[in-house]
């Protein structure tokens, strides 16, 4: 009798839960999109080796807000600067969820700062900006760090004596060293294990999550997780930097001095420790494990693919190339190293690096928002906790914006007195609310790593500059540029 009434208790909370649900989209006024069909939603429409070439042509048909189900499961696109940056900056708040991401989510459990929401992303993100600011985030102290690295950079490219080489594991190295040294409190030597295990690990994921296996995964989590493809590496690789961030943690501990903090993982564990009888905390070693592994993977993968665009964007053009070296040549010279302070001298530069994210566009389909609550927007009524996909190649694109959007023009970013100017729809970090953190390490690391190499070498292509193919190779989480190698000639 008891296991009935237990039966009946369960099918009545059943029913009251899905009367709820249906009852709050039943309010709903979700935006028009193309019919769906039960459990395969609108896949048909959409190209399974292209899905953001498939939802940019289903925005011009059903305009800059839709409504496309992902198997079963309905999610609003944005589109176009306007209608993305309404969303992301005038109702910040309400679109500042993030949204379902399975390829992630399955491994961090809503545990790290990118994928967590709530009161524990909140904590997570204020105690995550400050200590990257105490550890020279966007400060002199920083710099130094990257300037260092620059050395080590460039005598790696002497080594190549300008002969053919693949740039993306020298370019890997130089850039995670920058966060690792924030992180683990101090830079690898290039040839140490780790930092070779940091890389492979995060490249290979960057590119499986970047093709159509990546892109199946987040919709069919459960289907995909029992069939064979390139996507079943992803979690033994998540579990092998998971178990090298957690050696790491245990060394720390056992040499921690919280009056002496000398890393964000010092950082982290004395916040463990402070509040580790309070029941509530978000301190604890999953979120410490997993926030760690959110800033490598982030600090490693987008700089080094925004360098690697960079060098062939520079190789097809050879006159933008010749063009910055001029402008080094004549603001900073030969005798040192191109800092900061040189930036503001240097506009043509700037709105190269500006452009070269832009065109490349490295996250194009932002990483998956949701509504926190129900809300209004644009005569629709989202409903809470509904996925929100903010099209940023259409934000980066929009010809309200840029003028020539589909063509590489630094003039995108230069006023007609050619000074600097700066542009509302250039958005490579997102907006908003969930704004990338490293956005000003990211800039820092672009134009001192850029310019350095470019003051002392000359890219040269193994092809003619009109053969070289800028369109990336796979577009699901992020733009790859596709395999190249290329000769470093000293200037």
């Amino acid at each position: 009798m008891d296991s009935t009434n237990t039966a009946i208790l369960l099918l009545l909370l059943a029913l009251v839960y899905l009367l709820l649900t249906l009852s709050s989209w039943g309010k709903a006024r979700l935006p028009p999109g193309p019919r769906p069909l039960p459990l395969l939603g609108n896949l048909l429409q959409l190209r399974s080796q292209d899905m953001l070439t498939s939802l940019t042509k289903l925005s011009k048909e059903y305009g800059s807000v839709y409504t496309v189900h992902l198997g079963p499961r309905p999610v609003v696109v944005l589109s176009g600067y306007q209608t993305v940056k309404e969303a992301l900056v005038d109702q910040g708040d309400e679109f500042s969820g993030r949204g379902s991401y399975p390829v992630f989510f399955n491994f961090t459990k809503g545990n790290g700062i990118a994928f967590s929401n709530g009161d524990r992303w909140r904590a997570l993100r204020r105690f995550s900006v400050q200590i990257l600011r105490n550890f020279g985030m966007g400060k002199r102290s920083i710099e130094e760090r990257i300037l260092e690295e620059g050395g080590f950079l460039l005598a790696e490219l002497r080594k190549t004596e300008g002969e053919p080489f693949d740039p993306t594991f020298v370019l890997s190295r130089s850039v995670s060293n920058i966060i690792c040294s924030v992180i683990f409190g101090s830079r690898f030597d290039y040839d140490d294990e780790r930092l070779h295990t940091i890389i492979s690990l995060i490249n290979d994921n960057f590119q499986i999550m970047s093709s159509p296996w990546g892109e199946w995964y987040n919709i069919f989590p459960s289907l995909l997780h029992c069939v064979p493809g390139p996507h079943r590496r992803l979690f033994p690789n998540f579990g092998c930097m998971k178990a090298l961030i957690a050696r790491s943690v245990r060394d720390h501990q056992a040499s921690l001095d919280p009056d002496s903090p000398r890393d964000f993982i010092d950082c982290f564990l004395t916040k463990m420790a402070q509040e580790q009888q309070d029941p509530l905390s978000h301190f604890h070693m999953d979120t410490l494990l997993m926030t760690t592994h959110n800033l490598l993977f982030g600090g490693t993968e987008t700089v080094g693919t925004t360098l690697r665009h960079a060098f062939l964007a520079l190789m097809k053009f050879p006159k933008v190339q010749a063009r910055v070296q001029e402008e080094i040549d004549r603001v900073v010279g030969r005798a040192r190293l191109p800092s900061l302070e040189d930036r503001a001298a240097m506009p043509y530069t700037d709105a190269v690096i500006h452009e070269v994210q832009r065109f490349a566009d490295i996250i194009p389909m932002n990483l998956p928002h949701r509504v926190t609550r129900d809300t209004d927007f644009h005569g629709f009524l989202i409903p809470k906790g509904t996925d929100v996909i903010t099209l940023l190649n259409t934000v980066h694109h929009d010809p309200s914006q840029f003028p020539a959007p589909q063509e590489f023009n630094p003039g995108h970013f230069l006023d007609d007195n050619e000074a600097f100017k700066k542009s509302p729809a250039f958005m490579p970090f997102s907006a908003g609310r969930r704004l990338c953190l490293g956005e000003s390490l990211a800039r820092m690391e672009l134009f001192l790593f850029l310019t350095a190499i470019l003051q002392s070498f000359s890219l040269q292509p193994l092809v003619a500059p009109e053969d070289i193919d800028l369109t990336p190779l796979s577009s699901g989480l992020g733009h790859v540029p596709r395999p190249f190698q290329l000769c470093a000639r000293a200037r």
